[in-house]
Order: C-alpha cells, then sequence, then structure tokens
C-alpha cells in the first residue's frame, strides 16, 4: 500500500509540469484553432530563462520562487512577440501551414537557444528549503514533488477562478465556443487572441521552469513534451482546462505505475489511450464536439485537368534529368540524389492522401517507417536478400495503413491528424521498446544493397526508376475514376455520399495505397542508409514530409517533388555551410508560409498573375 501510494505522488509531481503546458496549449487551440507545434519550445525556453536567472538569484527561497515567475512572465512576451509577427498573419491559413509555421519556429529556438546557453545540459541547484525529503508510509518523497502538485491545484484553482468570474475569461470561453458571434458583438479579436496566447505560452514557460530542480535544461525539452501535451490535450478535450487536468493526472500515473507493471510497453500505452479516446469520443473527455463555421468551410480547389503539352514536356525534362544527374556528381552527390529520388515518393504519397483526399494526417510516418523496418527485419530476421525485402517494404507500409487507416478515415480534420499522429507514435513506441525483435534505440544495422546493386549509382537507378514509376502510379490514379470521385469526397463528402459514393470505402482504400508507396519509399531509405532506427517512425519525419509537400506546393502535382529536390538540398548545403543551419531553414519555413502559401510550384501562377494586362 505505501508503495501505491509513493508512485502516486510520483506520479502526480509529473502530472503538474505536464497540465502547465497542455492547459497552455489547450486554451491557444481553443480560442485561436492554432495547432502550435511551437508550445514545447516555449517550455524549454522557460527552463534556460529559469536557469539563468536562478544562477542570479536563487540563494533563497524566494529568490527561486521569483526567478521561476520571472521566467514564466518572460516567456508570455516571447509567445506575445510570435503571435503579433508571424501567428496572426495564418490564422485563416488550413491547419497544415499553421504546422509548418510554428515547426519553423521550432528549429528556429532550438538554434537561438543553442547559441545563447550551449549544447550542454544545464544542472539547476535544487530550490532552498525543498531540497529535502518527507516521510510518507515509510518512503521518502521529495518536497518538491509536494510543492509541484500544490502549484498545480492553484493553477488550476486560478483559471477557474478566471474564465468563470472575470469579463476576459468570460470572452476567451465565448471564443472557444464561437469566434464569429464575439466578433459580431464587436470585441477586437485580435487583442483576444495575443491574450490568450501570451496565457497559454506562459503557463508553458512555467511549466519549464518549475520542472528545472528536477531536471536538466535540455535541447531535446521541447519535442519530447509537445507529443505527450498533445495527448493530454487530446484525452482531456481541446480547450478545456478541467480536461487538461484530469487527463494530466491519468497519463501521467499510467506512466508511473507502467514503469512497474508493464516496462516493456509504457510508452505505447499512453499513445493507446489517446488513440482509443480519439475512436470512442474524438472531443475528449470533457471537450465539446467540433461544428463547422463560415470560416472553416474548405473551398474547393481548381478543378484538375491532365498535363497540356508543355507540362508534359516538363516531365519528360525532369526524367532526362534524374537519367543525367549521376553522370555528373561525384558519390557523394549520388547518394543525395538517391535520397531525393526516395523523399519525392514519401512527399508524393502524402500529397496523394492531403490533395488528393482531403485527409489531414500528421503521422504519415508510421507507414515510411513501417516500410522501412518491413525491409530491415527481412535482412536481419529472416537473412532475405534486398529483392524480396524490398517487396515486403509496400506491404508493411500497406497493412499498417489498412489497419490505422480504418480508424482513421472516420473522423475529420484536426482529430483525424491527431488520430494518425496517435497511430504513428504508437508504431515508433514499439520499436523503440521492443528491442528483441526490433533492436529498441540500437536499431537494425546491416541493411546494405545486394552485391549487383552495392554501387551507388547502380543503386541510384534502381530506386529512381522504381520511384518515378510509383510517383506515375499515384498521379495515374489522381486521374482515374476513383481519383475524380476521391476528390469529390474531398470538396463535399456530404454530396458525395447522397450521390451513393461510399466515402469511407474510398478514403480507406486511399490511405492503403498512400501507404503502400511511403513504405516503398521507407524500403529504399533503409537500404540507402545501411540501417533503420526508431526515428524513422518519429513525428519529426512525418513533419519533414509535410514541409516538403508544403514547400513545393500543395495545389501542383509536380509540388512534392519540387519541395523534396529543394528541402533534401537546402538542408544539405546549409549542415555543410553553418552551424546555425536549424535556424536558417526555420526563417525559410516562416517567410515561405507567410509569402508563398501556394509554395515553389505556384510562383509561375503568381508571376502570370502580374503580367496580364
Amino acid at each position: 500500500m505505501s508503495f501505491i501510494v509513493a508512485q502516486a505522488i510520483t506520479g502526480l509531481a509529473s502530472a503538474a509540469s505536464l497540465f502547465l503546458i497542455a492547459v497552455g496549449l489547450s486554451i491557444v487551440f481553443g480560442v485561436t484553432r492554432v495547432v502550435n507545434f511551437a508550445h514545447g519550445s516555449l517550455y524549454m525556453l522557460g527552463a534556460y530563462i529559469a536557469f539563468s536567472l536562478v544562477s542570479v538569484m536563487g540563494d533563497s527561497f524566494l529568490g527561486y520562487l521569483l526567478a521561476l515567475l520571472i521566467a514564466a512572465v518572460a516567456v508570455g512576451l516571447i509567445g506575445a512577440v510570435i503571435e503579433t509577427a508571424l501567428l496572426r498573419r495564418i490564422y485563416k491559413a488550413p491547419e497544415l501551414f499553421q504546422l509548418l509555421a510554428t515547426f519553423g519556429v521550432v528549429l528556429i529556438v532550438q538554434d537561438l537557444t543553442r547559441s545563447v546557453w550551449g549544447p550542454d545540459d544545464l544542472f539547476a541547484p535544487r530550490m532552498p528549503g525543498l531540497d529535502g525529503a518527507v516521510d510518507i508510509l515509510g518512503h521518502a518523497i521529495p518536497s518538491y514533488d509536494l510543492f509541484l502538485i500544490g502549484v498545480s491545484v492553484g493553477v488550476l484553482g486560478g483559471l477557474w477562478l478566471l474564465f468563470q468570474k472575470t469579463r476576459f475569461g468570460v470572452l476567451l470561453r465565448a471564443a472557444t465556443e464561437d469566434r464569429q458571434m464575439v466578433a459580431a458583438l464587436g470585441i477586437d479579436q485580435r487583442w483576444l487572441f495575443t491574450a490568450a496566447f501570451v496565457l497559454g505560452s506562459a503557463l508553458a514557460g512555467l511549466g519549464g521552469a518549475l520542472q528545472l530542480p528536477r531536471q536538466a535544461a535540455s535541447l531535446s525539452m521541447d519535442l519530447n513534451i509537445i507529443v505527450d501535451a498533445f495527448v493530454v490535450v487530446v484525452v482531456g478535450g481541446m480547450g478545456s482546462i478541467v480536461g487538461a487536468f484530469v487527463a494530466a493526472v491519468l497519463i501521467s500515473l499510467l506512466l508511473a505505475f507502467g514503469l512497474v507493471i508493464f516496462p516493456q510497453i509504457t510508452l505505447v500505452l499512453i499513445f493507446l489511450v489517446m488513440a482509443v479516446t480519439l475512436v470512442l469520443k474524438p472531443s475528449g473527455l470533457f471537450g465539446k464536439p467540433e461544428f463547422a463555421t463560415a470560416e472553416d468551410v474548405r473551398n474547393p480547389d481548381p478543378p484538375l485537368r491532365p498535363s497540356d503539352r508543355l507540362a508534359r514536356i516538363g516531365w519528360l525534362g525532369l526524367l532526362g534529368v534524374g537519367l543525367i544527374a549521376p553522370l555528373l556528381f561525384s558519390d557523394f552527390g549520388v547518394v543525395i540524389l538517391t535520397e531525393i529520388a526516395i523523399l519525392a515518393l514519401f512527399a508524393a504519397s502524402l500529397h496523394f492522401l492531403i490533395w488528393g483526399g482531403g485527409l489531414i494526417t500528421f503521422g504519415h510516418a508510421a507507414y515510411f517507417g513501417l516500410g522501412a523496418y518491413g525491409a530491415g527485419l527481412a535482412v536481419f530476421h529472416l537473412s532475405a536478400g534486398m529483392a524480396p525485402a524490398l517487396l515486403l517494404a509496400p506491404l508493411a507500409g500497406a497493412l499498417g495503413a489498412l489497419v490505422f487507416g480504418w480508424f482513421c478515415v472516420r473522423l475529420t480534420g484536426i482529430y483525424m491528424a491527431m488520430l494518425t499522429l496517435a497511430f504513428a507514435q504508437i508504431a515508433w513506441s514499439a520499436a523503440f521498446q521492443w528491442i528483441d525483435f526490433t533492436g529498441g534505440d540500437n536499431g537494425i544495422l546491416g541493411v546494405w544493397p545486394s552485391a549487383w546493386a552495392s554501387d551507388p549509382t547502380t543503386f541510384y537507378y534502381l530506386a529512381f526508376v522504381v520511384c518515378a514509376a510509383m510517383i506515375w502510379a499515384l498521379r495515374h490514379v489522381m486521374f482515374a475514376p476513383f481519383g475524380y470521385t476521391l476528390r469529390a469526397t474531398r470538396d463535399s463528402a456530404l454530396r458525395a455520399a447522397s450521390i451513393g459514393v461510399d466515402v469511407t470505402r474510398h478514403r480507406w482504400l486511399a490511405f492503403t495505397l498512400a501507404g503502400a508507396a511511403a513504405g516503398v519509399s521507407g524500403g529504399f531509405f533503409a537500404f540507402a542508409k545501411g540501417s533503420v532506427f526508431p526515428e524513422v517512425l518519429f513525428v519529426s519525419t512525418s513533419v519533414d514530409g509535410l514541409v516538403m509537400v508544403l514547400l513545393g506546393g500543395l495545389q501542383s502535382l509536380a509540388g512534392p517533388i519540387l519541395g523534396a529536390i529543394v528541402f533534401t538540398e537546402i538542408e544539405t548545403e546549409l549542415t555543410r555551410l553553418t552551424d546555425l543551419w536549424q535556424l536558417a531553414l526555420g526563417v525559410l519555413i516562416v517567410v515561405l508560409v507567410v509569402a508563398l502559401p501556394r509554395g515553389l510550384a505556384g510562383l509561375s501562377s503568381l508571376f502570370t498573375r502580374r503580367t496580364l494586362p
């Protein structure tokens, strides 16, 4: 019994910081509808700023506490800058563009933090007066853990009073329910959105600062916490403060006891909870169902027409360049070309889902990674050659998409996106923790091409031909009757269903086809790298795919190819030229989202409009 109490207190202490970042994320999303991927960066900044302040004024309890509070305020002000300078410009943009812009902020904050505080983890002293332990039922419980629990309860009470007893809180709740009505009443939405973002940012900063005495400030804090925060927000209900608190407690207790009872599947459990919640009650435990408003209705894209003569010449020219390019580069250049070909197929499969079917996914890395693991495990466990291993890759990707897609296609919008993220993280967790089968974080090594394809140029041509053929096949499907019907479900699922189209079945099949194509690219990626690690399944890989699609242009069939070329080249060159390559890439992403929302492929249409008389 005493052990259970001790574990419960440890779990509640962990829930405190998780609640603070999750409730801030929930408030921001509830009011602004922005999926803020950079919220974890604000949490990380809270820890780093608190470290600097504690070094100066942390000799006493009050000084230490004041340092933590000042850090939270500072992060709130940084949030105000981000909101006014960037997010205010993209509030009406699709969720994917918002995600891309905030991911650019993540890259910028990462390199700025590294420049200011250095790459090493920073350890702060324990909080004076709370550096001891309290005996509870024979177990020594850190005093600071009890302090954290008290702070979280106090913040919950303060937020309840703010939202229930003040005009500002009432306006925030009203904006969460119906933003158009708030605007119709004459409320300045810009001020309201900024205030909500500042509040959410300050809470994230406070969560990071309060975590400082328990763990070191590190550059991995942002991505490590943001996924867990998404889980809490989704399970609790987007926009619900009480939901964020209850979900944070449930998830933290699950982790605390899971480490003891189910140590091999602890990470899988939390994402499984998220997936089950989204399937059974998409709005979360305390959330309310989403409803469409005039500003949320998607405007149909222009009709897709077959390529004209000039476009066909362009496609043939691109194919010719791909065939000739290896003859002009060194082995290193050929390796980069191979990666471009592989990632172009990955981006094209994602583009097929998003633009062809209107299926928003944050977890496409699942099928890319399953393809990579399908090939890698065939080599490692079955001693298979490259050819049979590559044949297993699309089967693994398609099987994963078939299973996951059955649940995902029944949801829409942000709920579908979050469910795809949950399934991708389940796959990542399984690969990370199933050490006997997947090798865990040690990965699978020795996944090399067969002797006849060991030369970089030969392997490039193999990858290029197969990936080009798969891209052509996806394009062919887009112009087939199935593709036109799929786009009808994208533009108006209700109208498509009214004329007898099985919307769910079409989307499920599209999901499976895209998963198979991503699996092909994942299989080639495994042989190109000679190894497979869990990172191929992580959320950052999904975001890379989204960056390529949106960078090239969402409304163009050539967009994902162009995006893969430019993204890979920019990343390669920036890595070579500067240590601050993430900063440069992040700035580029933000500029493109704000100034060129149609992507690089949209430059031609922009130029045409400007030159018309």
